[in-house]
């Protein structure tokens, strides 16, 4: 049987010499696994359309199992992404959590949506960081995660200094920090953009400048609830904090 669908390419593996295994998270029919035979020859019809991050209407045969990919045109080729090692790094760092996320077959449009709009705003030259912090606290849910970031976990207060209880699972405003002695403090900044990345929508997303100090933080909070709540490895981020200690190191130490 043909299927016809939308999708992105968010894992592939070789398959024999010139064979693919082809993981797409696709907008009708949630995630799927194609062979792609003969899409590792330059010359074959698959070889651009099963790259890494491509977005690409897909014709398909197959059944329950694994089905066989036939055909595919392009819609984004994801370049920029491609051509830029940090770009890509943080790119596949989401594909991976993405994967680990979700079951097969199991359909999530508004995820698709999540997964297409973050990696074209990567291509247009929006700050990968800031987009992969928003995709991991939106992805908090489909691992069964919720922390509370509206407003005090303990009180329900919406104003105040507010740091990150993840014993709590959420903001202690002030008032309540006396109930977590090992609650992470936040800048008052660090707390606004943490609610912004977890309630926006997208597309309605302007362009965003944080100094690195504010990055920190919310990287701390992310990765460290992800650790505590989440419990997945990626093998993307051990890559992803090589790259960011290699980069340190080139800067050489800050001017005081």
């Amino acid at each position: 049987m043909l299927h016809k669908c939308e999708g992105i390419v968010i894992r592939t593996r070789d398959y024999g010499e010139t064979n693919k295994v082809v993981i797409l998270f696709t907008r009708e029919l949630g995630k799927v696994a194609l062979m792609a035979r003969g899409a590792k020859k330059t010359n074959s019809r698959l070889s651009s359309v099963s790259q890494m991050f491509t977005h690409g209407i897909y014709l398909y045969h197959g059944g329950s199992g694994m089905g066989s990919l036939q055909q595919g045109d392009m819609i984004s080729s994801s370049r920029t992404m491609k051509e830029d090692l940090y770009k890509a790094a943080f790119a596949a760092y989401m594909a991976e959590l993405l994967d680990k996320a979700v079951e097969d077959r199991k359909p999530n449009p508004f995820l698709f949506e999540l997964l297409q709009q973050s990696y074209a705003l990567i291509n247009e030259g929006y700050d990968e960081e800031v987009i992969s912090y928003i995709f991991e606290l939106k992805l908090l849910p489909l691992f069964g995660v919720q922390p509370v970031l509206n407003q005090c976990v303990n009180c329900a207060a919406g104003e105040g200094d507010f740091s990150f209880s993840f014993r709590m699972n959420g903001f202690l405003c002030h008032r309540c920090k006396h109930l977590d002695d090992y609650r992470l403090p936040l800048s008052g900044k660090a707390v606004r953009v943490i609610r912004l990345f977890y309630f926006i929508d997208l597309q309605r997303l302007g362009k965003v400048s944080l100094q690195d100090s504010t990055k920190q933080e919310i990287k701390k909070v992310i990765r460290t609830y992800y650790d505590e709540y989440v419990g997945v490895y990626a093998k993307s981020r051990s890559f992803l904090d090589q790259m960011d200690r290699m980069k340190k190191t080139m800067e050489g130490p800050k001017d005081t």
